[in-house]
């Protein structure tokens, strides 16, 4: 299995923000960058089988940016467990219900996506790993999907992603 972990673009700041937390949107600058992320992840490859989501408005408006960019066919999937102040453990129940030839993309959020590349690839939590907004990891699995089990293929800011040809 191959797991795309990518951060909700740039959301309207907290503090400019008076409604719930979970409806704060993208601004018009973070769906721009949205966009050209989506394009850069088009331009190398990148297919997605599943998209789960988290089901905040700035995960989602991600996902539907990236659905339509890189003309996934799959229904996103809000997710719950993708939510930041949830366990990334939670997940791995999930993940190993994929075949192992999925391609799952998850829309997330920090410190969250972070902490969950961590479990996936050292099987620990490790406090130096943060997902950039906009950004994004590779994760591959052989076999089976697994605590410590993950193989880092790539790690990229924004703009790197941005900048792909």
């Amino acid at each position: 299995m191959n797991c795309l972990l990518l951060r909700h673009g740039i959301a309207v700041n907290p503090h400019e923000w008076d409604h719930s937390e979970r409806e704060r949107p993208l601004t018009k600058e973070g769906i721009a960058k949205t966009e050209q992320v989506a394009a850069g992840l088009k331009r190398i490859g990148v297919k997605p089988t599943h998209l789960l989501c988290s089901p905040l408005i700035r995960t989602q408006q991600t996902a539907e940016i990236t659905k339509e960019t890189l003309q996934i066919t799959a229904t996103i999937q809000l997710c719950p467990e993708l939510v930041y102040d949830q366990s990334p453990m939670l997940l791995f129940p999930l993940f190993q219900k994929f075949s192992t030839d999925a391609f799952v993309m998850c829309v997330g959020h920090e410190p969250h996506l972070g902490q969950t590349a961590a479990l996936m690839i050292f099987g620990k939590n490790s406090s130096g790993l943060s997902v950039k907004k906009a950004g994004g990891c590779l994760i591959s699995f052989d076999g089976n999907v697994g605590v410590g089990r993950g193989n880092l293929e790539w790690w990229m800011a924004p703009a790197q992603l941005r900048a792909l040809r």
